[in-house]
């Protein structure tokens, strides 16, 4: 059995992007595989962050975890602080990175967007990703397409750490990135990606938007004059855009949801959409309320931080046998 690490930044409410991007492929790895599921807190504080919203943001991801059907009976989920080799391994990757191949990180370029001087953890934190993915013997990540530059520096220094410290120190894992078709675009500018960050809200819909969010979205959501309902990404971005997430979330083919709309005009293609959309969402939202201040969510987490902690520690041993640390 294979083993999954994945991690999510407990930055705000997951959207459509996130969800259909990346999170239903973490329901579907945990049946075959071993499956370890992180939020990732101290990444978020590469940017300053207010503390009590902190708190709040991480146990609303780990509430959607599960909304989303995450089973921790399956998977081990957990809160990436609780576990201290995360840091501790991070360090140790730090001193085995290179200062060139982190300026080079795509992500900090644009983070930093040529700054003088910005936060040494926007520069540094691939290398904590790295140790979060290591950390685990992981075989695999599932990941969108943005983090490609980060598996391949973790691969990096995975295989530069065991050819200088022993072949067994690190598994070199492999990236599972995006499945064709899943990969959601901006609803008001389609050749962007879907962002939480995005200052324009009808930009994107997140899994507990209420349903008069939901449709003032997808019926604000940018499209075209020619008024025709066909995919077509490089002519019609907005349209194919929305043709995605409707086949998505309904499991229609694009093809059969073509036919479907051959005649009719955005207006109505969009209220059907509107409609997917909310019934798609309405279980994810329930359960979800369900869960968000239950002593099952805490329970859940601290259960979790255990199991995760004591494959970490035993990845710790052998590193620190490998580099000479400690006595």
């Amino acid at each position: 059995m294979k083993r999954v690490f994945s991690g999510v930044q407990p930055t705000g409410n997951i959207h459509l992007g996130n969800y259909l991007g990346a999170l239903r492929q973490f329901v579907e790895l945990q049946e075959d595989n071993e499956c370890i599921y992180c939020i990732v807190d101290e990444h978020a504080i590469t940017v300053p962050q207010d503390p009590k919203e902190l708190k709040q943001h991480i146990l609303d991801v780990a509430a959607l975890y599960l909304a989303i059907g995450i089973n921790p009976e399956k998977a081990i989920v957990f809160v990436q602080s609780q576990v201290s080799g995360h840091a501790e391994l991070g360090w140790i990757l730090n001193c085995c990175a290179n200062t060139g191949e982190l300026f080079r990180m795509t992500q900090f370029k644009a983070k930093s967007q040529g700054k003088e001087s910005v936060g040494a953890g926007l520069l540094t934190y691939p290398v904590l990703m790295a140790a979060d993915i290591l950390l685990y013997d992981s075989d695999i990540v599932p990941v969108g397409n943005d983090q490609k530059q980060h598996i391949e520096l973790t691969r990096d220094l995975a295989i530069r750490v065991n050819h200088k410290y022993g072949k067994d120190t690190f598994v070199v894992p492999e990236g599972r990135f995006m499945k064709a078709g899943a990969r959601i675009m901006a609803l008001d500018d389609p050749t962007s990606k879907m962002s939480k960050s995005a200052e324009n809200i009808h930009s994107r819909i997140s899994l507990l938007d209420d349903e008069k969010k939901i449709k003032k979205s997808i019926m604000k959501a940018t499209t075209d004059s020619e008024g025709t309902i066909r995919f077509d990404i490089e002519n019609k971005p907005g349209v194919s855009n929305l043709l995605t997430i409707y086949s998505v979330l309904s499991g229609i083919s694009v093809e059969d949801l073509e036919k479907q709309y051959e005649g009719k005009g955005y207006g109505d293609f969009k209220k059907d959409l509107v409609e997917v959309t909310i019934g798609a969402l309405a279980p994810i939202k329930e359960k979800y309320n369900e869960i968000r201040n239950s002593q099952y969510l805490i329970d859940t987490l601290n259960d979790g931080a255990e199991r995760a902690d004591e494959i970490a520690q035993n990845t710790m041993k052998r590193v620190r046998d490998h580099f000479g640390l400690g006595l």
